[in-house]
């Protein structure tokens, strides 16, 4: 009984019921702390609708891109969307988020070193400045400031800066200066750039006699269909999105040298046969024969601009990967080097 009334004489203190009436949290709680990651905060007008941010997102539905209905003024904006019940807050989205000011704000971001904050992508750009023409259509369309640039005289890709939108890509007017080059599985992307090569020379070898009877200033053309390497390919690399674009990438820019031999007009003077720096070419005093082994042969040209009878000649070969009567078809073309006056 005593306990009850000892009770009823706390609660009853006028000090314990100002303590409830007044009751304040502290001041450190009460504010957040900078490194606070709440829940993404969404600034649609800065968004260039890249997808950085659903990349990089390690919760599934948490985020998505969305776009305003088109009006008379243009397209919707496109901008993404937070689902708080799906979000943990990591603040992934902020950080790779490349517009200046962010789209997405979430509290201090983690400090990540520059080059590591680099937008999940299969692929990565690349100017070819063999083929590239300093037109400046890729820098005008990116939709990210100083992703592209020129330096001495050269365009180039920031890869920390570049969000793999592709729209270089696109603009470029010559086919094979931009590339987006696959990072991965680059063993395989090598060994199908060789099977290429490989199947490309041993065709063209075959057309011998076409090239020795080809007339000077003319052109050979030819045309191998990509099904006789498809298969073998995608033995190599299952994935037949990759697979083609390296074929494509490979023989944008792919030159061979052919050297073709006309035993018949050979007179054994063996000049060749000391001018080959690889031994490709040897004589054999029994059979009183000048043979040529192409396994070592390197297509320097030395041989063709020193024989005097015309027995090497020297070709070379360009690539283009098209479509044909709804084929896809490698294009080639040959021609006679100009190396030396015939």
């Amino acid at each position: 009984m005593s306990s009850v009334i000892w009770y009823l004489y706390e609660f009853a203190r006028k000090s314990f019921l100002e303590g409830i009436t007044d009751a304040k949290s502290q001041h450190d709680i009460v504010e957040k702390p900078d490194r606070f990651r709440d829940f993404p905060e969404v600034l649609k007008e800065y968004c260039i609708g890249c997808g950085a941010c659903t990349q990089s997102c390690p919760s599934p539905h948490a985020i998505k891109l969305v776009r305003d209905g088109d009006d008379h003024d243009g397209e919707g904006k496109a901008y993404p969307v937070i689902n708080k019940r799906a979000c943990i807050r990591c603040g992934f989205c902020a950080e790779v988020c490349p517009t200046e000011p962010k789209t997405l704000l979430c509290g201090e971001n983690h400090l990540i070193r520059e080059e590591f904050n680099i937008i999940p992508s299969k692929r990565q750009y690349t100017v070819d400045d063999f083929l590239c023409i300093k037109c400046k259509k890729c820098i005008k369309s990116c939709p990210v400031e100083g992703a592209i640039i020129e330096k001495d005289n050269k365009i180039m890709v920031d890869q920390s800066k570049c969000i793999s939108c592709g729209n270089c890509l696109e603009a470029c007017p010559v086919k094979g200066a931009m590339k987006g080059v696959f990072i991965d599985n680059l063993e395989d992307q090598k060994a199908i750039i060789r099977l290429v090569v490989n199947t490309l020379e041993e065709f063209i070898e075959s057309k011998e006699d076409e090239l020795n009877n080809l007339p000077s200033e003319k052109l050979l053309k030819l045309q191998l269909p990509l099904s006789e390497i498809w298969d073998k390919a995608l033995n190599i690399l299952p994935d037949e999105e990759v697979a083609l674009e390296i074929i494509e990438n490979a023989t944008d820019r792919l030159k061979i040298r052919i050297i073709t031999w006309d035993e018949s007009k050979c007179k054994k003077c063996r000049l060749c046969v000391d001018e080959c720096p690889t031994k490709a070419i040897s004589y054999d005093s029994e059979k009183n024969e000048v043979k040529r082994d192409s396994d070592k042969c390197l297509r320097c040209s030395n041989c063709y601009q020193t024989c005097p009878f015309s027995v090497v000649k020297y070709f070379i070969a360009k690539f283009l990967l098209d479509d044909v009567n709804g084929e896809k078809v490698i294009l080639i073309t040959l021609k006679e080097s100009q190396l030396a006056n015939r």
